[in-house]
C-alpha cells in the first residue's frame, strides 16, 4: 500500500508542478498576443483528471498488488511526456494556445505523431489503473478520456488550421 500510494502522491506532485509551468507559459504567451481556443472542455479536462487522481488515491489506499509491468509502461510515458514539454518548452501549456504567425513545431516527439501528448495521456490513465489491478478503472477512465480528447483534438486542429509547419 505504501509504495501505490507514494506513486499516486509523485503523480499528484507532478502534475500540479506541470500545472504552474503551464499557467507560468499560458500568462506570458497571452501577454504577447496570443489567443485562447477550445476553453468550454478545459474545465471538462480538470474535472476528468482530478478525478482520476482522486480514483487512484482511493485505489492506492486499498493495498492494490502492483503489476511492476505496467509501473514500468508508465514510467516510460512520463519520460514521453518531459520529451513533449521539453520539445515544446514555452509553448507548452495545458491549454490550446496559438501566438499569431507562429510556426508549427515539428521536432522531437512531433516527428512521429501529431498529438504526442494526447497519446501519451490516453496511456497513462489507462497504465496507472492497470498497475493497481483497477482494470474497469482504467476502462471508464480511458473510455471518457478519449471522449474529451477527440473534442479536444478537433478545436485544437481548427485553431492550427493555416499555421505552417516550421520548427
Amino acid at each position: 500500500m505504501i509504495l501505490a500510494v507514494l506513486i499516486v502522491v509523485l503523480v499528484i506532485i507532478q502534475r500540479l508542478f506541470e500545472l504552474r509551468v503551464a499557467r507560468r507559459n499560458t500568462e506570458a504567451l497571452l501577454a504577447e498576443g496570443a489567443v485562447e481556443h477550445g476553453a468550454g472542455h478545459y474545465p471538462v479536462i480538470v474535472l476528468l483528471h482530478s478525478a482520476w487522481l482522486v480514483a487512484m488515491l482511493w485505489t492506492a489506499l486499498q493495498g492494490p498488488p502492483l503489476n511492476y509491468y505496467w509501473i514500468f509502461i508508465f514510467l516510460g510515458l512520463q519520460a514521453g511526456r518531459v520529451w513533449v514539454i521539453k520539445t515544446l518548452g514555452r509553448y507548452w501549456t495545458t491549454r490550446i494556445i496559438t501566438v499569431p504567425d507562429a510556426p508549427l513545431i515539428t521536432s522531437g516527439p512531433f516527428e512521429f505523431v501529431r498529438h504526442p501528448n494526447y497519446l501519451i495521456v490516453a496511456l497513462e490513465i489507462i497504465a496507472l489503473p492497470l498497475a493497481f489491478g483497477a482494470w474497469r478503472l482504467a476502462v471508464v477512465f480511458g473510455v471518457a478520456n478519449l471522449l474529451i480528447l477527440a473534442w479536444r483534438i478537433r478545436a485544437e486542429d481548427r485553431a492550427n488550421a493555416g499555421r505552417k509547419e516550421a520548427l
